[in-house]
């Protein structure tokens, strides 16, 4: 038998590949079975189809990883997530807090929904616990004219806080959520997928310069955010395109919200649904 026609079960991930070094390719055994595993024909097809992404059927809970295979002379790092756990049950509200403005947050066909309220500042609805060290998978769909986010490492305090930034200082009020902001921008500007400080520093990584991840998005859709914090180290990808990497080790953990960006006094309402969103803790 070649390694062709050897085929293990595949975790369920979707992968941006990138050329022959990707990121990270996943592949596992069936629960309670152990062997060597080696790359599948969709593993190879996937190697060879730089920028896309690939979805492979789920499985619970992968136990195995291989890493430095050397592969037809070439190093391929492949990696298994060992355990997604959904931040959003699909149902309720459960495991988040809504801070700062009064945006509604409601569930709806199984999708959480963020509704614009006018006369209130950034709403965010945070998740209870922080994370560190994590990659974050999500499907989101904005309606245009609403500016939004997804919040990483980020913060937020009783009491006014003070920070000194490359030489700058930021006052921090109480109540305000800050941290890194991966943005979801509808507008002509496209920058979803950008790297922002709220209420900090402003942008630290826009997408001016990476026409390709700015026409990655599809307005009106269902699009997919991926974003790894690994360190000091951010990086984003949209539609399973390279959107965005920065190396920041001013807030090394903290909670993840979802943002509804403040209208001023616009009254009609204006929504973002997100759905699918679901975590994998790294060491």
């Amino acid at each position: 038998m070649g390694v062709g026609d050897w085929k293990p079960p595949i975790s369920g991930i979707r992968q941006p590949v990138s050329g022959l070094f990707p990121d990270a390719l996943t592949v596992a055994p069936e629960p309670g079975r152990r062997g060597f595993l080696r790359p599948t024909r969709a593993a190879r097809f996937a190697l060879a189809m730089p920028g896309r992404s690939f979805h492979f059927p789920a499985m619970k809970r992968p136990q195995w990883f291989l890493r430095g295979l050397v592969w037809w002379g070439v190093p391929v790092w492949l990696a298994v997530a060992e355990e997604w756990t959904p931040l959003f049950n699909g149902r309720d509200l459960e495991g988040w807090v809504q801070r700062g403005g009064r945006a509604r947050y409601f569930v709806e066909n199984g999708e959480l929904v963020g509704e614009s309220v006018p006369r209130t500042p950034n709403s965010f609805l945070c998740t209870v616990r922080a994370y560190t060290n994590f990659i974050l998978e999500l499907e989101f769909k904005p309606t245009a004219g609403l500016n939004s986010g997804i919040q990483v490492r980020s913060e937020c305090f009783d009491t006014p806080r003070t920070v000194e930034l490359d030489g700058k200082t930021y006052r921090i009020p109480a109540g305000r959520v800050h941290g890194y902001q991966v943005e979801i921008d509808p507008g002509e500007r496209a920058w979803t997928g950008g790297i922002y400080d709220e209420a900090r520093r402003g942008w630290l990584r826009n997408l001016r310069d990476n026409a390709a991840a700015r026409q990655a998005f599809r307005p009106n859709a269902w699009n997919t955010l991926r974003i790894e914090c690994r360190g000091d180290l951010i990086k984003t990808w949209l539609n399973g395109v390279p959107a965005a990497e920065l190396r920041d080790g001013v807030t090394p953990a903290g909670f993840i919200a979802l943002q509804v960006h403040g209208v001023g006094e616009r009254t009609e309402p204006l929504q973002i649904r997100w759905r699918n969103i679901r975590i994998c803790e790294l060491p």
